[in-house]
């Protein structure tokens, strides 16, 4: 055999190779399951003094980059939105799924946030949006898959016991994060727009196991509109979908 025909021959075995082994990975990267994304927007009157109108815009940028995967942003399987919060504790909030969402606009989504979950309600109960968040998992056939669940809220808990006052470090250690813990094998929860202070008993005081705890400080968030190029397109707001990866969809270490 000559050396051209050798040559020639090792060449195709290489290609039908890397072919192969592309097809492999692509074949992988199908297999990973792609995250149940869970949003809760807090609708107690004590946020929409904190910052509900900033977190609405903010939301509105973050479920539409998500949905449509801007800048690297990981594309949900499914997406439930409700609110965090009633006029009682233990009230059952409806969750918005990913359909509502679809094919809408920034502005679009951001006015159905509005109409859909004023901040009208006199508790801020996590309690009740965990337990339903883990209802819904179990009903669905979603506990196999990367579980995000984020929060926007000042993070202060109101509670039933009337011995705690709201945002006593009593009242963070009530805050019942069980139902999550073994839904799946990666639960991560994310709170944003707390202060400073309030972030850090969450961290230290919310007792958890599994579950990984991500918090952004309220100062941070509102630096998000400082990533906005005037007049470009969603598409088009790399800064901005960077500044959400590194920020609030940081990936969590187990034990954080």
């Amino acid at each position: 055999m000559s050396a051209a025909r050798k040559l020639a021959i090792g060449l195709l075995a290489a290609a039908v190779l890397a072919g192969t082994a592309g097809a492999a990975a692509a074949s992988a990267r199908e297999r990973v399951p792609r995250q149940t994304m869970f949003i809760g927007l807090d609708t107690s009157g004590s946020f929409q003094r904190a910052g509900y109108d900033d977190a609405v815009a903010f939301l509105a940028y973050y479920i539409y980059g998500h949905l449509n995967g801007l800048g690297g942003l990981s594309r949900p399987r499914d997406l439930f939105v409700a609110a965090v919060g009633g006029k009682d504790v233990d009230e059952t909030k409806a969750f918005r799924p990913i359909h509502d969402f679809a094919g809408k606009s920034v502005e679009q989504i951001a006015a159905d946030l509005k109409a859909w979950f004023p901040p009208s309600d006199a508790m801020t109960d996590f309690n009740a949006f965990f337990r339903r968040v883990a209802g819904i998992v179990k009903e669905r056939g979603l506990v196999l898959r990367p579980l995000g669940i984020v929060i926007v809220s000042d993070g202060i808990p109101d509670v039933a016991a009337t011995t705690f006052r709201p945002g006593s470090p009593e009242a963070y250690r009530q805050i019942d994060l069980g139902p999550l813990e073994y839904l799946a094998r990666n639960v991560t929860v994310r709170v944003a727009y707390a202060s400073a202070p309030v972030a850090e008993r969450w961290r230290t005081l919310v007792p958890r196991q599994r579950v990984r705890l991500w918090t952004v400080d309220q100062e941070v968030m509102r630096g998000w509109r400082s990533q906005m190029r005037p007049e470009a397109q969603p598409a088009e707001q790399d800064r901005l979908w960077e500044w959400v990866r590194e920020n609030v969809d940081f990936r969590v270490r187990r034990g954080t």
